[in-house]
Formats: structure tokens, C-alpha cells, sequence
């Protein structure tokens, strides 16, 4: 059974560094396995709807897409369970279904001759693996701010997104390799196996109380935390045309896979989380994230413009190390406008831009490939994150408005 503490002790004995980090570990192995599930398709799915199922980049970007529209739709239900249910629930929740997503998939290969009916079935594994992410990613901010207080909702948030890019960074070469070896269905078998592994690790973690007795409405903390959350969309971009076309630029190209680039990413976002992840709470969310939008914007560009993989690559790290930071600048901002009984649907609504940007983004730039070229859909992300700066600024002359108070409903 797992000890309960106080939600609100983080708050008031002011944990050290040291301290912020031990109770976060058991949360940030646990989304790094979670995340594995999805590390491991990132070079593999885009190629197997192609390649394997052969269908064109739009209906890439919509396979792609789906789990993020669907990630969208379940942010609501999702803050709220982890508030009224508990942080520990959810996270617990997110992984079984991380786990089923996995047999759905294997599902879909019993239909080589129906490739479109192969593809529905795919689709609806990923919209399975949207609600498991919406619970973890939720759940585990939720957990994390209640067990550090929210004056380290900045730490909270880094230390999230490192394990979640830290699993893009291990799962993308992995999944090459295993779907070298094993073929995709050895993809499908690793994505139900893994999340098994998370449920051991948080056996023990300590939990907090819920952190509501009634239901918040959704809108109501979704217009709080609108500011910084269409700062999140924009500068969200990046990562999706990195997630969903990197690997069929590698192909256009004529580069060899793109795993390397999925590690790049990855080793940059965890570099630059470690090194300056106590900026956003130091100095100020907004401050951060005006940077480093457009030192994402930069790098896109670059990716724009590579003659060769190395500059891809270069290009991909540099994206990666601006976004790193854009991602809790943004959110301490977001945090200091919620009200605090909903932390957790706060952290929901916030994330619900991201989803809003890769569900539209995907099948968009899939469709902006079709029509132009793969490397074309860069140059229309960059100028996108690069507006993201304007949000930044607008954001540090604007205070936070008072936090809500909890709304009744049913």
C-alpha cells in the first residue's frame, strides 16, 4: 500500500535540491517507461504505414495525429480523475492502458492484405495510447508538484520532460533495431511488455491526498492557463514535424534511418533540462521561454537548409535544447494562474495546447509535404515557433489574474 503525505509539505518546508530530486526519481523512471512505449515507434510507425501499408505522407500525418487529437479529448477527464481520484491512480491507470495499446496494435497485423483496415486498427491503438498519456504525463505533474510544493512546479515539469525525451532518446534506436530484428510485431509486443515495468517501480512511491473534493470545470481552468498554453502550441511545432517527418526526410534525403536524430533530440532537451532546468522558477517563465523559442526557431531552420545528416542532426539538437525550456516557461506561467485545488487539471489544460498543436499540425504538414517537399514543412515550423516569442512578451507585461476558486459540479 502506498504511504500518503501531506500535499501541502512541499510548500512549507521548502525541500532541497537534493531532496526535490529523490522525490521525484520514482516519478521519472516511471514516465520514462511509459514513454518507452512511445521512444520505440517514433522511427518505426511512420515507416510502417508507408512502407509496409502503403499509404502516402498525409495519411502519415493523420495516423500520427490521432493520438494527439485524442490526447486532447481526454485532458479533461483526465486532470479531473487524478484530482478527485488521486495522482497515484492515474499514473497507474495511464500505464495498463499504455499496455493495451500495445495488443491493439498486434491486432492490426492480422490484416496484411487490408492495409486500410490495418491502418483503422492502428488508429484506434493510438487513440488507446492517448488516454494512457494523458493520465501519466497529468498524473505524474499532478504527483510531482503535490509531493514538492508548487514553488517547484518549474523543477516538477523539467524533470517530467526529461524522462519523457530521455525515452524518445533510448526508444528511438531501440525501436530500429528491434523492428530490424523482430519486425514491427516485435514493436507491438514491447509497447504491451514495458509499462509493466513502470507499475513495479512506483509500487512503493509515496502519494498524495486528492487534491479536490468536487469537479472543476474544465473551461474554467482552461481559460486561466490560455496565455501560456497558445505559447506551448506554437512552439510545439518543432517537436511535431521532428516526431512525425524526421524520418521520411531521412529517406528523401537518402540519409540512412533517422534514429540518430531521435537520440540527438533527446540528448539535447535532457542536457539542457539538467544544466538550466532552475531557470523558469529563478527567473521567471516567461524570460526563459522568450529565448528559447528562438533558439528553436534557429535550429529548425537549419534543418531546413541541411546538406547532410550531421547538419540534421545539428539542427535537431538545437531545436531540441530551444524547446527544452520553452515547455516549463511556459508552464510556470501556467501554474501561477491556476487556482491550486486543481493542480493536476491545470496541468491538463495546459498540456491540452500541445495536443491541439500536433493534431492539427500533423496531418497539416503531411499534407504541406505532399504538396511541396518534406524539408518544406521546417521552414512553416520555424516561422511558427518563432511567433511563440510574441506570446512570451506578451506574457511578461501581463500579471497573472487572481487563481479561481473551486466550482461545484456534478
Amino acid at each position: 500500500m502506498n504511504r500518503s503525505i501531506d500535499a501541502s509539505r512541499g510548500d512549507a518546508s521548502g525541500p532541497s535540491g537534493a531532496d526535490i530530486f529523490l522525490r521525484l526519481l520514482p516519478l521519472t523512471l516511471t514516465v520514462l517507461i511509459g514513454f518507452l512505449t512511445i521512444g520505440i515507434q517514433l522511427p518505426v510507425l511512420p515507416l510502417h504505414v508507408h512502407r509496409t501499408l502503403g499509404m502516402d505522407e498525409l495519411v502519415v500525418g493523420l495516423v500520427i495525429g490521432s493520438q494527439f487529437a485524442a490526447a486532447l479529448l481526454s485532458r479533461a477527464w483526465a486532470g479531473n480523475f487524478a484530482d478527485l481520484r488521486g495522482t497515484h491512480r492515474a499514473v497507474r491507470l495511464g500505464l495498463v492502458l499504455a499496455a493495451v495499446s500495445g495488443f491493439v496494435y498486434l491486432v492490426s497485423l492480422s490484416f496484411p492484405t487490408q492495409p486500410t483496415l490495418a491502418v483503422w486498427v492502428l488508429v484506434a491503438g493510438r487513440l488507446v495510447l492517448a488516454v494512457g498519456e494523458s493520465l501519466l504525463v497529468t498524473g505524474a505533474m499532478g504527483w510531482g508538484i503535490g509531493l514538492v510544493g508548487p514553488q517547484n512546479a518549474g523543477k516538477v515539469m523539467a524533470w517530467i520532460g526529461t524522462a519523457i525525451y530521455g525515452a524518445y532518446a533510448v526508444g528511438a534506436p531501440l525501436g530500429v533495431a528491434l523492428n530490424a530484428s523482430r519486425g514491427f510485431a516485435g514493436i507491438c509486443a514491447a509497447v504491451l511488455v514495458i509499462p509493466i515495468l513502470g507499475l513495479l517501480v512506483i509500487t512503493r512511491a509515496p502519494a498524495v491526498p486528492p487534491a479536490a473534493g468536487r469537479r472543476t470545470p474544465f473551461y474554467a481552468v482552461l481559460a486561466a492557463v490560455s496565455g501560456p498554453g497558445l505559447g506551448l502550441a506554437l512552439c510545439s511545432a518543432g517537436f511535431g514535424v521532428i516526431t512525425a517527418f524526421i524520418a521520411l526526410l531521412f529517406v528523401s534525403k537518402q540519409w540512412g534511418d533517422a534514429s540518430l536524430a531521435f537520440t540527438a533530440f533527446g540528448a539535447a532537451f535532457i542536457g539542457a533540462r539538467i544544466l538550466f532546468s532552475h531557470l523558469p522558477d529563478k527567473i521567471g517563465g516567461a524570460k526563459v521561454a522568450l529565448v528559447c523559442v528562438l533558439i528553436e526557431a534557429a535550429g529548425l531552420l537549419v534543418i531546413w537548409q541541411a546538406d547532410s545528416a550531421a547538419v540534421a542532426y545539428a539542427g535537431t539538437a538545437l531545436t531540441a535544447f530551444g524547446y527544452s525550456l520553452a515547455f516549463p516557461g511556459f508552464g510556470v506561467e501556467a501554474v501561477r494562474r491556476a487556482p491550486p485545488q486543481a493542480r493536476s487539471l491545470a496541468m491538463g489544460a495546459y498540456v491540452a495546447f500541445l495536443d491541439v498543436s500536433l493534431g492539427l499540425l500533423s496531418p497539416a504538414a503531411g499534407a504541406l509535404a505532399r504538396a511541396y517537399s518534406v524539408d518544406a514543412v521546417y521552414l512553416a515550423a520555424a516561422v511558427t515557433v518563432a511567433a511563440s516569442a510574441l506570446v512570451a512578451l506578451a506574457l511578461l507585461v501581463a500579471k497573472p489574474r487572481v487563481a479561481l476558486k473551486p466550482v461545484g459540479g456534478g
